[in-house]
């Protein structure tokens, strides 16, 4: 069976996080990538989460407290395209995980932006290790969705193919926009011969 873009998600990041790796959860919402993180890096890792409305932090904590991994994140009630005045740019990241779109059962006016979300692109990049993955999940059914859409696939595919390697995985038979799957993964740096 097919995985949904959101489970393949998941299977792309447990193909690579080990414990100690630092992580970054561009948009926590309910606390599901950000306790899936946490579980995945164990108690020497860290997951950065980042969320604008604080019914994302109150869900998220208390999923985290219900499974016992506070310990290994820091949530930030801020956009996440603050996220280069929080972590060093020196902070090797292993994976980052957005889902773009609002925030399920809240106010569907609140919305991430093509211009925030380019910026905590770029800020993950800068930090993301060699192997490392940034995983965005585009949900764009709804009012300024295909923006974000299009400023995501634009950005990808204008990524240097000796530094990244980008996959986008879409159900193309399904009705009601069914979200799209970008992976970004940073290649290995090849040996220079002198």
């Amino acid at each position: 069976m097919l995985q949904t873009a959101l489970h393949f998600s998941h299977t792309l990041l447990k193909e690579i996080l080990q414990p100690g790796d630092q992580v970054v959860d561009a948009t926590m919402g309910n606390g599901y990538d950000t306790v899936f993180m946490a579980e995945l890096i164990g108690k020497t890792g860290h997951v950065y989460s980042f969320d604008i409305q604080q019914q994302a932090i109150d869900s998220t904590q208390e999923k985290l407290k219900a499974a016992n991994l506070t310990e290994r994140t820091t949530l930030f009630l801020q956009g996440h395209e603050t996220l280069g005045q929080v972590i060093s740019i020196n902070q090797p990241i292993k994976a980052g995980i957005f889902n773009l779109g609002y925030l399920p059962q809240s106010d569907k006016e609140i919305i991430t932006l093509p211009q925030t979300t380019k910026q905590a692109m770029e800020e993950i990049l800068a930090r993301l290790v060699p192997k490392g993955r940034l995983i965005l999940v585009v949900y764009y059914g709804h009012v300024g969705g295909e923006n974000e859409l299009d400023m995501v696939q634009e950005f990808c595919q204008q990524l240097s193919q000796e530094q990244y390697n980008v996959l986008t995985y879409q159900f193309i038979n399904q009705k009601n926009q069914p979200p799209i799957l970008y992976c970004i993964e940073k290649k290995k740096k090849k040996r220079e011969f002198s």
